[in-house]
C-alpha cells in the first residue's frame, strides 16, 4: 500500500482502495501502519483496508502546528476522517491503543458499525503498564522523547519488559522497529505531536466516564486477546465482553499485545469470520 493523504487535518493513511466493506486499522503508540501489514495483506481480496498514520511518533510527516492532540481530540479527528474519505458502515479495528472506542463515544462517529478490539486500552488502563508511564514520564521532561528515541535503537534495550518487552512474543524486526521510531529520533515536530498527546492524561474518573458511555454502542463487537497479555489485562476482554450489548470474546495464546505481529493468521482467520458473518 502507498501512503495517501494529507486529509485536510494532516492525517496521512494507506488504503487498498476496492468497492469491498470497509474496514479501518488504527495503530499504538510509538509505531504505524506497519504493524497491521500482515493482517491486510490477508484481508485484502474481499475488503477494503485502510489505516490511517496517527500521530503517535511513527508518522512520517508531522500534524499542523496547532493540531490538538489531546485523547478525545484525536477520536473526533478519526471520526472526521471517516467522513472525509466518505467511509460508511465501517469496522473499526484497534491493538494496543483503544482509539476504536474513543471514536465512538466521545468521537460520536455514527459511521462506525462494528467494533474489533484486539488486546488493547480499556476502561482506567491509560497509560498501560509500566512502559506507557514511563513513555509519559519521558513526554514531561525537555528533550526527554529525543533521549527515548535514541536509546530504542539498542536492541537488547528495547527488549525489556519497560519498553518493548511485553508487546511482542516474537520481537519486532529491526527494520519494522526502526521503521516505527526513526521519525520521533529525527524530526522534532515528531516529538511535538507525540509530546501534545502523551502530556495530556485524562483522570480516571474521565476514562471511566467514557467507557460506561461507550457501552451505549449497539453494533456488533470482536474481542480478541492475548490470554498471556501483561500490559492489557486479560480481566478487561472478560469486562468488555459483558459491557456490550453484542459481542465475542476470542482468545488467542502464544502472544502477548501486539497480536497482529505474534499471531497474524489467528487474528485474520477471527476477522474474517467475524466480518463474513457481518457483512454477509
Amino acid at each position: 500500500m502507498e501512503l495517501e493523504g494529507p486529509t485536510n487535518a494532516g492525517l496521512r493513511y494507506h488504503d487498498t482502495g476496492g468497492d469491498g466493506p470497509v474496514v479501518v486499522l488504527l495503530h499504538g503508540v510509538l509505531m504505524n501502519g506497519d504493524v497491521w501489514a500482515e493482517i491486510v495483506d490477508g484481508l485484502r481480496d474481499r475488503y477494503r483496508c485502510v489505516v490511517p498514520e496517527l500521530p503517535f511518533g511513527g508518522h512520517g510527516m508531522p500534524m499542523p502546528d496547532r493540531a490538538d492532540l489531546t485523547l478525545p481530540s484525536i477520536a473526533r479527528l478519526i471520526a472526521e476522517f471517516l467522513v472525509e474519505l466518505d467511509l460508511h458502515d465501517v469496522t473499526l479495528v484497534c491493538n494496543d491503543w483503544g482509539g476504536a472506542q474513543l471514536v465512538v463515544e466521545p468521537g460520536r462517529s455514527d459511521r462506525v458499525s462494528r467494533l474489533v478490539l484486539v488486546s488493547c486500552e480499556a476502561f482506567d488502563n491509560y497509560p498501560p503498564g509500566l512502559p506507557g508511564r514511563l513513555l509519559c514520564l519521558s513526554a514531561s521532561v525537555p528533550e526527554g522523547l529525543f533521549v527515548a528515541a535514541q536509546m530504542l535503537r539498542f536492541r537488547w534495550l528495547r527488549h525489556l519488559p519497560f519498553t518493548f518487552g511485553n508487546l511482542s512474543k516474537k520481537r519486532v524486526s529491526n527494520e519494522r522497529f526502526l521503521g516505527w521510531t526513526d521519525p520521533l529520533r529525527r524530526d522534532h515536530r515528531i516529538r511535538r505531536d507525540l509530546r501534545k498527546y502523551l502530556r495530556h492524561v485524562p483522570s480516571r474518573r474521565q476514562l471511566l466516564d467514557w467507557a460506561e458511555r461507550q457501552s451505549a454502542f449497539r453494533g456488533p463487537v470482536l474481542i480478541v486477546w492475548a490470554r498471556e497479555d501483561r500490559l492489557m489485562p486479560p480481566v478487561h476482554a472478560e469486562r468488555l465482553a459483558k459491557h456490550f450489548e453484542s459481542s465475542l470474546l476470542v482468545w488467542v495464546d502464544d502472544s502477548f499485545t501486539l497480536i497482529p505481529i505474534d499471531q497474524p493468521e489467528v487474528l485474520v482467520r477471527e476477522l474474517r469470520k467475524f466480518l463474513g458473518n457481518a457483512t454477509g
